[in-house]
């Protein structure tokens, strides 16, 4: 067997006798300075080992072919009507889809952004309206003109108004006179004015009432709407609560509508019947005009990740528009590219990388206002925004899949109709950050190397310090070395 004294010769750490150490002031001074700068290695060595280092690298967007990119919006335009307003998008490789409504919503807002209804439903309009076939026959006009002063004085009279508010230079103004003047000639031989009373055929030139038809917030040629006694409701600016016609326009199709209006008007009291609201906006050729000029569309719309436009403008098939009299203002509540972030994940977000999340919204806030009546051209406003696709990869899992975006805008004056046009082009290169682990037991090595290192400086120091002070002592004796 091997003897205790051999194995205690293994011993590299030999203990000092008790007796022959000796304490100083000097050297517990140093032990405590020893002892905090070990403490505060240690704790930046710890800070360092918790805080997440990541690597950001640019690769090609692996999306697959068949995926598609999001685009959410929520905008405001107080000079849009939601009657006209149309979502559209088209890319390079020929899609071309028009007025969106499936995932949009339109809410009626005033000059001051302030809501003034319930979702406004734009409902499904032909997109081709019958109209009378164009011939040399001779009408009457058996229509009544309105001005500003008579037509207060007109809705408050006949329990049914119908006007057509139409524009003379309008081809649909022009395809609709003859039919509209026939079917006004018509009604007028049913329900005499003077004998009867319960409905009267009008028209209104917006070229001539032009404060008049803005009051009724006209904006598309020619407009027929439907005003009714006892239900209309006047406001501060002398709006009323009325109909629009989105039927065919012609004669028969007019007269139809007209007599199925006066069927509920009882002759002699000629108020409306009680189930008149059941008829009131029946087959849906007859909906409820917007009661403000203004529109807030949100929603959402998904697009292929090519470069791209979605355009806001005032669209219909059988309207006409003054190009003159358009204005595209609008405020961006929010637009972003991508699916919505919730806020748990963005604080995640900024946790990981400060300075990420910082341009998915870069529009948000931002107001494009313009005066048609500075300039005689019309102003189309373009957004050019490009897109890159940023993705968080974390030890185990993607956190977040997110789209940054550029902006920049300017104001185009055309002679066309003005739009608002946002250009997005989606960048082929993809950012990819990644998070890069930190393994322990390199965390464990920096602690030893930090109590090693630290523990033997100053014993050096100590030992140093001994020394300097032992001689010191022997030159003050007078000793030789």
């Amino acid at each position: 067997m091997v003897s205790t004294s051999k194995i205690k010769s293994v011993d590299f750490y030999r203990k000092i006798p008790r007796d022959l150490t000796e304490a100083s002031l000097s050297g517990a001074g140093l032990s405590i300075v020893a002892a905090l700068s070990m403490m505060f290695l240690f704790g930046m060595e710890l800070n360092n080992y918790l805080t997440v280092s990541t690597t950001t690298s640019v690769v090609v967007d692996k999306s697959s072919d068949a995926e598609f990119l999001r685009i959410d919006f929520n905008m405001s335009f107080p000079a849009l009507s939601c009657e006209f307003a149309s979502v559209d998008v088209s890319d390079v490789l020929g899609t071309n889809r028009l007025n969106i409504t499936k995932t949009v919503r339109k809410h009626s807002i005033d000059k001051n952004l302030r809501p003034t209804g319930s979702e406004f439903h734009s409902g499904s309009t032909a997109t081709e309206l019958k109209h009378d076939a164009e011939d040399d026959e001779e009408y009457g006009e058996g229509s009544v003109s309105l001005n500003g002063h008579s037509f207060d004085r007109v809705t408050h009279h006949y329990p049914i108004l119908v006007v057509n508010f139409f524009a003379p230079w309008c081809y649909w103004s022009t395809r609709l006179k003859p039919s509209w003047e026939k079917a006004a000639n018509i009604i007028r031989e049913r329900y005499d004015r003077e004998s009867d009373g319960r409905i009267l055929v009008a028209k209104v030139d917006c070229t001539e009432e032009v404060d008049l038809c803005r009051r009724n917030h006209i904006q598309g040629y020619p407009s027929i709407r439907i005003f009714r006694k006892g239900s209309d409701v006047r406001d501060d600016h002398g709006h009323h609560d009325h109909e629009s016609y989105y039927g065919d326009r012609d004669t028969d199709s007019l007269v139809k509508m007209m007599e199925d209006l006066v069927a509920p008007i009882k002759l002699d009291s000629q108020m409306i019947s009680s189930d008149n609201s059941s008829t009131k906006l029946e087959t849906g050729l007859k909906r409820p005009a917007p009661v403000t000029g203004g529109c807030r569309i949100e929603g959402f719309v998904r697009v292929k990740k090519v470069p791209g436009n979605l355009v806001i403008s005032a669209r219909s098939a059988a309207h006409s528009f003054d190009a003159s009299q358009m204005n595209m203002s609008h405020v961006i509540s929010s637009f972003s590219f991508g699916k919505t972030i919730t806020p748990k994940v963005m604080s995640d977000i900024k946790i990981l990388l400060p300075h990420l999340g910082r341009s998915h919204d870069r529009l948000n806030g931002n107001s494009y206002v313009t005066n048609p009546r500075d300039s005689t051209e019309n102003v189309t406003i373009e957004h050019f925004l490009q897109v890159v696709k940023t993705e968080v990869m974390t030890r185990s899992y993607k956190l977040v899949e997110e789209y940054e975006y550029t902006a920049h805008s300017s104001l185009v004056h055309s002679l066309h109709i003005p739009v608002v046009k946002f250009h997005y082009e989606p960048s082929p290169m993809q950012v990819l950050i990644t998070e890069n682990p930190k393994s322990f037991s390199h965390f464990l090595t920096n602690v030893c190397a930090i109590i090693g290192g630290v523990f033997t400086v100053a014993g050096i120091l100590d030992s140093i310090l001994h020394n300097t002070m032992r001689m010191v002592k022997k030159v003050e004796l007078g000793k030789n070395f």
